[in-house]
């Protein structure tokens, strides 16, 4: 049982860092807002960050997440660590190197970048977006450097030091935006972008002390024709490609969204945002916490365990977030008044964002677990399979979007998300019971059907409370946050109780998660 509560206990601790970082991107932005409003300086920010993460994804990103841990904690679950930390250097002096060439490149050709990202930019806006781009590619470069530390420390399965480099990244934003920013001159908005850089190196420096606790080795090689190298290069070949192909969907949205009335792009990137919330939070932290033990259970072949940790994952998952979905569904109007309904945005653009957040939140489960599923193959050293899945969803996404945005508007393209995250996570399933004979699928399905019951129970007792506490309290700001803490709270109420009639094992799973985390 060490396992699964070893898991727990970390998901706990990045769950609460994500959560933290989260309220500090939400205080950064609404910093933003005030100092320069919507404006043509903000748009200009927003686009500096194109290119820089376009690296960092297409470079590093996908190598990390996908095919580094496993092949790192190969090495030293078999007890072969000096071997490992060789690999170790190989790759990260390969990636920084190419990585240091396409910066410089970036740097050279950012103008022409720039131009064709946003020709519609006047000059002068155009000029600031380039020079804040300029500023913020340096952040790539140290982003590998930390994204390559927490790879290794997860690796040890020590996650402390990343969860707490994500914070300080945000604080450092907002400290030096704070600081250099003039509300006056749109120029100093470039604070913000010093305090991006400084804040990937805050991230870096702050998990030094922990690699040199797991003994760093470091080693000034190249070593192309290594084994450990090749298989990381492989395993990372088709997860640079999804990324890549990605980009596609996020073009068609774009273009369908842009034909619609306008501001239906920012409602449903708005209700988008809202709907990767609990997915950031609860799914990701237990993925990211459930992986080091999956990739030690799939190296020494101990395969019943690892169908139990990753049924015992997915089950938590759906038991968390199955009711948020309810909770967002019944809440989604006070849930949008509080966070975005000030200054310009409107009562009329909080009606435009429920649409698309009542749709997103219905596949909030499926994307959820969709987290876990491709982590159990990458486990496996097969990083080929979810990646063919993701594409064909990806064009699955793509048709639903063109079926349903006549139809449903702006709700229609978030629909049309939801519903192939559902035809993915269901392939996923399939494809792993396949490959693993069994994957524990009746108590997925019946924690599923539990979780569902207890969670219509609730929404409907938050509903009539949410209805009647309304004609009382009215939906202004103040109404709207006395709605939703109130129902928030009747609403746990009633799912808890529901689940501990039922009896239901991830009740006593997540409770003892969260009496951990608060003892610490």
């Amino acid at each position: 049982m060490s396992s699964t509560r070893a898991v727990a206990k970390a998901a706990g601790l990045l769950m609460v860092a994500q959560l933290a970082s989260r309220i500090l991107g939400f205080f950064r932005e609404s910093i933003m807002a005030g100092f320069f409003g919507k404006t043509s300086a903000t748009d200009a920010y927003n686009t500096a960050f194109i290119l820089p993460d376009l690296l960092y994804w297409l470079l590093v990103g996908g190598v990390l997440s996908s095919a580094f841990i496993p092949v790192f904690s190969e090495y030293i679950n078999k007890g072969n660590e000096e071997e490992g930390w060789r690999v170790v250097s190989s790759v990260v002096n390969i990636i920084f190197i190419s990585l240091s060439l396409f910066v410089i490149l970036g740097i050279i050709f950012t103008p022409q970048f720039i131009y064709l990202q946003v020709p519609g930019f006047t000059k002068e806006n155009q000029a600031l977006a380039v020079h804040l781009t300029r500023i913020i590619l340096v952040q790539p470069l140290i982003l590998a450097l930390s994204g390559l530390t927490m790879g290794i420390l997860n690796s040890y399965k020590i996650f402390w030091p990343s969860a707490l480099g994500t914070v300080l990244y945000n604080a450092c934003i907002i400290l030096f935006g704070i600081v250099l920013a003039q509300p006056n001159n749109p120029q100093t908005i470039s604070g913000f972008a010093v305090g991006v850089v400084v804040g990937a190196l805050a991230n870096f420096l702050v998990q030094i002390p922990a690699l040199h606790r797991v003994g760093l080795r470091y080693y000034p090689i190249i070593d192309w024709r290594h084994p450990g190298v090749k298989r990381i290069a492989m395993l990372a070949v088709p997860i640079i490609l999804s990324y890549a192909l990605n980009q596609i969907q996020v073009v068609v949205n774009s273009n369908l969204g842009s034909q619609l009335v306008a501001g239906s792009i920012t409602s449903v990137w708005y209700s988008y945002r809202l709907y990767q919330l609990p997915v950031g939070i609860f799914a990701l932290a237990i993925a990211v916490a459930v992986f080091p033990t999956l990739n030690e259970q799939a190296t020494l072949n101990q395969w019943k365990d690892f169908v139990r940790t990753s049924s015992s994952a997915v089950r938590m998952v759906i038991f968390i977030t199955l009711p948020i979905s309810v909770g967002m569904i019944v809440l989604r109007y006070p849930l949008i008044r509080v966070l975005f309904q000030h200054g310009a945005f409107k009562a009329s653009d909080t009606l435009a964002t429920a649409i698309p957040l009542l749709y997103f939140a219905v596949g909030i489960s499926a994307q959820s677990v969709i987290q876990i599923l491709p982590r159990m193959f990458y486990a496996l050293q097969d990083t080929w399979t979810p990646v063919i899945i993701g594409i064909l969803s990806m064009f699955t996404n793509i048709v639903f979007m063109y079926l349903l945005v006549k139809p449903l508007q702006a709700g229609g393209l978030a629909f049309a998300t939801s519903l192939a995250a559902l035809f993915n996570m269901i392939v996923l399933l399939y494809l792993l019971r396949k490959r693993l004979k069994q994957i524990d699928g009746w108590r997925m399905l019946w924690t599923t059907l539990q979780s569902l019951g207890a969670s219509v129970l609730m929404g409907a007792a938050v509903y009539f409370w949410a209805k009647g506490l309304t004609s009382f309290v009215g939906s202004g700001t103040m109404g709207s946050i006395v709605i939703l803490i109130t129902g928030a709270a009747l609403g746990a109420t009633v799912f808890a109780v529901a689940a501990k009639i039922m009896r239901m094992e991830e009740f006593n799973q997540t409770l003892g998660m969260l009496k951990r985390r608060m003892h610490h």
